[in-house]
């Protein structure tokens, strides 16, 4: 058994680097706040491991091992296509990774289909913000704050990638003066492309709407959106994805190519969608130890 997975073993039979602490994002009201979603989705709930009905944006901290602090921090978006919210797999479970290697993580709630866009964007954009501007209340340099998501959550970490400036994307306070971008993005087998036919529809209908006009889907097609600005990024998917298509990694991929970003890509034959760190999956389980050492290469943990 690889040496991470019995690492994550004995964190939860001991409790360890249980989460520090949940702080608000929006103390004051998140802004485009609708009394009455769209449409209608009733209270906030946790069905299972999977939180429906985001209403109040929230960072769960979880802080680096003493013993190995990187100062590096990760925000991580759970997938869910945009619906709901995979906290456990792809939340809980990628923060305890992380914090075992040193590095500090905070697992994003944010707004789902209920609020639509720019909601979303403007939740992981306003934690960026904050954990930058706390930084060494976090112990993490300011220069080392990266974006992690998984399936939908991938497409928002990308849009953090790429729409970082966007104005859509600002919460209209003084904290809109911190930069917004990311240092470095973690992309598993994320939603990329609004276009069809390689578009993931639920997810686009769930952030766009039913309609959404051509300008929009091309926004939201954050393949379109790669500049020289854009940060080092690594992309894990696999072939047998039959819910996000493969594709969707290949095309942002190319994007990062064409603008000379250093990217990684890690394509495994199985996996299928949503493998997170369940063990199984043949080569594609190995995932976690190839992404440490993509980290430490890139230097952002010892």
């Amino acid at each position: 058994m690889r040496s991470w997975r019995l690492a994550l073993l004995f964190l939860a039979s001991t409790g360890a680097l249980a989460q520090d602490k949940v702080v608000t994002l929006w103390p004051d009201g998140a802004p485009d706040a609708r009394p009455q979603p769209r449409p209608p989705a009733g209270p906030e709930r946790l069905d299972g491991e999977q939180i429906r009905n985001v209403s109040q944006p929230t960072l769960t901290v979880y802080p680096a091992s003493l013993d190995r602090a990187a100062r590096t921090a990760v925000i991580i978006c759970p997938g869910g296509g945009y619906e709901f919210l995979s906290f456990t797999r792809e939340g809980h479970q990628y923060a305890q990774w992380l914090s075992s290697l040193g590095v500090t993580a905070f697992v994003l709630k944010y707004r789902l289909s209920g609020y639509g866009h720019p909601a979303p964007l403007q939740d992981v954009l306003r934690a960026i913000r904050l954990v930058r501007s706390q930084a060494a209340q976090y112990g993490v340099a300011p220069d080392r704050i990266g974006v992690m998501g998984s399936s939908a959550g991938g497409h928002l970490a990308a849009s953090a990638a790429t729409l970082f400036d966007q104005p859509a994307g600002r919460g209209g306070d003084a904290l809109d003066a911190v930069s917004a971008r990311p240092d470095f993005a973690m992309l598993m087998y994320p939603v990329i492309t609004m276009e069809a036919p390689v578009a993931h529809l639920g997810s686009r209908n769930a952030l766009l709407g039913a309609a959404p006009s051509a300008q929009l889907v091309q926004l939201m097609s954050v393949e379109q959106q790669v500049t020289a600005r854009t940060p080092p990024t690594l992309l894990i998917h696999s072939q047998d994805d039959g819910l996000v298509p493969v594709e969707n990694s290949i095309r942002y991929y190319q994007a990062l190519t064409r603008a000379h970003v250093p990217a990684e890509m890690m394509l495994f034959e199985h996996g299928g969608h949503g493998m997170a760190m369940r063990a199984g999956q043949g080569t594609a389980s190995n995932w976690p130890q190839r992404a440490e050492e993509w980290l430490r290469d890139r230097k952002l943990i010892p």
